[in-house]
Formats: structure tokens, C-alpha cells, sequence
């Protein structure tokens, strides 16, 4: 039973997506990637030669979270190519020309027929999921096959479907990975109540993955030409429940502060109305060119891909996401040593839990509580640079899962 409702889940999502692509971009990206997939498959991996890693991702976020083990295994083991595929257009449409894999595709949508079908194509020695993928056919056609797949910078919580009395199906699922690598000690416990022991708390690969990012950030001359001698806020991955909160604030600092900011997506019309209601203060990166950025306090980022680099050049940083589902990536910014301020739904990341203890980040619900905690920070010069060593000690501390994984990964990899 438990299986047809999953098998009837795929098929209405399916409905959806392609009910929907006519009028949602994203939408409409995922049904054009996937509809000529496994002839693309067939044509571009029928000339290789050389044993293939399959690496699947949902998305951007879970990317560069596995992106450090991706890479040390493509630096370690050349002799293996590595096909990587997303799941969400949000993933694939920004990595389809990243040069660290060697074939990138979408996943098609999880079907007894499609996981024969891709896996006898791509013909894969081992498959590396990164944190949240979890899809029936996939998983039980590489156990079936008795290829080995494994789960890295997993993490689980009580209240997931693995872990109730009719969680069964969702349980069985965990039992066809070779072996998972959590990010904390409260995932392995959870796991091994539920009798699956194949673990090792490897940590969280993304740590490792901004301090990557820290070394090599971009120059942007643009942002320099904009900062000059200002303190600069960075507002990362914001959504239109964030900006209700942060434009009274903006409003009220903008002559203090600068502000850079970088919504979770772009759409014109968000922008538009952005700048509008910051009255003439704010500049779109994209018209810099033709304008004199040392004049506006507001930077507004209409392009994706610069966020890593952008917090480089922040002393504070807001990070969105927390008034919707979830916060976005806290560490891009902690690597830096930023106070850092978000919503109130953070609780189910480890890091953001961390970082508030610490008292490097600070929850907030109001644009008042905003300015209080933000004001008590900005008159304290002691207290900033106690958050900023706090802040960059605890990411470096907690770095080094990748080596974990590639450690226990070594027996398989060994065998080409």
C-alpha cells in the first residue's frame, strides 16, 4: 500500500509540474530538460569508456554541500567520470557548464522503468546522494544491482516519516545505502533506533565547502566602487516575507550603512518594486556601468552566482528564508566572521542552533527586534570582534567531513 501511494505521489507531482509549466518558469524548465533526457544520455555517455560516479543533488544548496567531496574524489581518482544530476531547475540551470563533472544531467522523475532505464545507461560503480534524496526506484534498483550508494551530510529528525510506527517503507528505503555519513551524532542515534547502523558521523560537508569559497572569493569592482569606506549590510537569499521586515531598517540606516541585496530568485518585477520603494537609493548591479555606485546605498543584485563572494565584503548579513520554509545557507556568511541576523524558523539547522548559542547570530521576528539587536552590535566594537573570531573559529572547527568520507569511500574507490 505504502508504495502505490509513493507510485501515486510521483504521477500527481508529475500532473502538476507539467499542469503548471505553462505559466511558472521553473516549471516549465524541468519538463523541457527531462524530455528528451535518455536519448541526451545515450548519445553522450555511449563514447565513454571510463568507470562513472553518479552524484545527485536536488538542488544548488545540496550541490555545494557535496561539491568538496565531488571534487576531491575527481582530484584523488582521475580515473573515473563523474555524472552529476539535480533534480530541481534551480540546481541544473546554474551548474550545466560547471566544469568539475563531466556529464550533468536532470534526474528523471523516480519510476521502476526510468531507474532501469537510466542506471543501464549511465552504468554507474557507485551513486552518491547528497543530504536529502531519498527515491524508491533509484535506491532499490542499486541495491538490486548490488551497486553501492551512499547518503553524505545526511541529517535526520524525530518527526520524519522514517522514524514513525508506520514509517516502514521510508525506513526500508535507509537500508539500501552501503552506508551513510551524517552530520551530527542526533541523525546516527535516530538511525540506529530504527536499526540501521551502516553510519559514521562524518560532519557537515559544507564547512568545508566555504572555506573553499573564502579562499578563492572574486574581486568585484563593482561592489568595491559601491563600499568605499561604508560599513556594508548584506542582505543574502532574501524572499518578499524578509524584505517586509528589513525595509523599515533599511530605510532607517541608509545613511550609515550600506546595503547589498541578493534575493533568493530573480524576478523583474521584484526588483522593480524594490527599487521603488527604496526611492531612489538603490542601483541594480546590472546598470552599475552607467551609473556612479559611490552615490546609492543600496546595491540590488539582479544576477545569480555572486552571494559567496558578496559576504567578502560585508560586516553584517541578514540570511533569508526563516519567515517562510526554512533558512538559507548561514555558513557563506559566518565563514567571514558576520554577525548575522534571520527569522524566526531556523530550528532545523544544526549550524543556525550553533551560531545562535554562540552568540554569533541572533533569531529575530520584528524590524524592532532587528534594530535593537543590530544597534546593540554596531555600538560595541569590542562585542563585533568578539562575534567575528567566534564566528570564523566555529566554522573552522567544525570543518574536515570530507576527508571522513573520502577515508571511508576508499575501499570502493580503490577498485578502478
Amino acid at each position: 500500500m505504502s508504495r502505490l501511494l509513493y507510485q501515486v505521489g510521483i504521477n500527481a507531482y508529475s500532473l502538476i509540474l507539467h499542469g503548471l509549466a505553462p505559466f511558472h518558469a521553473k516549471a516549465k524548465k524541468m519538463i523541457a530538460g527531462r524530455r528528451h533526457l535518455f536519448a541526451e544520455l545515450e548519445s553522450k555517455l555511449a563514447p565513454n569508456k571510463q568507470p562513472i560516479i553518479w552524484f545527485h543533488c536536488a538542488s544548488l544548496g545540496e550541490f555545494e554541500q557535496g561539491r568538496p567531496v565531488l571534487e576531491k574524489i575527481t582530484a584523488d581518482y582521475p580515473g573515473y567520470k563523474i555524472v552529476l544530476t539535480f533534480f530541481s531547475s534551480s540546481g541544473y540551470e546554474v551548474r550545466k557548464n560547471y566544469q568539475g563533472a563531466d556529464f550533468i544531467f536532470y534526474l528523471p522523475l523516480d519510476s521502476a522503468a526510468n531507474a532501469r532505464q537510466f542506471l543501464d545507461l549511465v552504468k554507474p560503480t557507485m551513486a552518491i546522494f547528497v543530504k536529502y534524496e531519498f527515491w524508491y526506484y533509484y535506491l532499490s534498483e542499486l541495491k538490486q544491482r548490488h551497486l553501492p550508494a551512499f547518503s553524505v551530510s545526511a541529517i535526520f529528525r524525530p518527526e520524519q516519516l522514517f522514524f514513525k510506527s508506520y514509517g516502514s517503507f521510508y525506513r526500508n528505503l535507509l537500508h539500501c545505502f552501503t552506508h551513510i555519513f551524517t552530520q551530527n551524532k542526533t541523525s546516527a542515534d535516530l538511525l540506529g533506533s530504527a536499526g540501521i547502523n551502516h553510519v559514521t558521523v562524518a560532519g557537515d560537508t559544507r564547512f568545508d565547502r566555504v572555506l573553499q569559497t573564502a579562499a578563492a572569493v572574486k574581486n568585484i569592482p563593482v561592489v568595491e566602487a559601491f563600499k568605499q569606506d561604508k560599513l556594508i549590510f548584506v542582505i543574502g537569499s532574501s524572499w518578499p516575507q524578509d524584505m517586509e521586515v528589513l525595509l523599515p531598517f533599511i530605510q532607517k540606516w541608509a545613511d550609515q550603512v550600506k546595503f547589498i541585496i541578493a534575493p533568493h530568485e530573480i524576478h523583474e518585477k521584484e526588483i522593480t518594486s524594490l527599487a521603488e520603494k527604496l526611492s531612489g537609493r538603490a542601483l541594480r548591479f546590472s546598470q552599475a556601468a552607467q551609473q556612479n555606485p559611490e552615490n546609492f546605498s543600496v546595491l540590488l543584485i539582479d544576477n545569480i552566482g555572486m552571494l559567496g563572494s558578496l559576504y567578502a565584503y560585508g560586516d553584517y548579513a541578514y540570511i533569508g528564508g526563516a519567515f517562510g520554509k526554512g533558512l538559507h545557507n548561514t555558513l557563506e556568511a559566518a565563514v567571514f566572521g558576520l554577525p548575522l541576523f534571520f527569522g524566526p524558523t531556523y530550528h532545523k539547522f544544526q549550524e543556525a542552533i550553533d551560531l545562535v548559542s554562540a552568540g554569533v547570530a541572533f533569531p529575530i521576528t520584528t524590524t524592532a527586534e532587528l534594530d535593537a539587536a543590530f544597534s546593540r552590535i554596531f555600538a560595541d566594537a569590542s562585542l563585533y570582534g568578539t562575534i567575528t573570531t567566534q564566528a570564523k573559529n566555529y566554522v573552522k572547527h567544525q570543518a574536515g567531513a570530507t576527508d571522513i568520507i573520502l577515508n571511508h569511500l576508499q575501499p570502493w574507490l580503490q577498485l578502478v
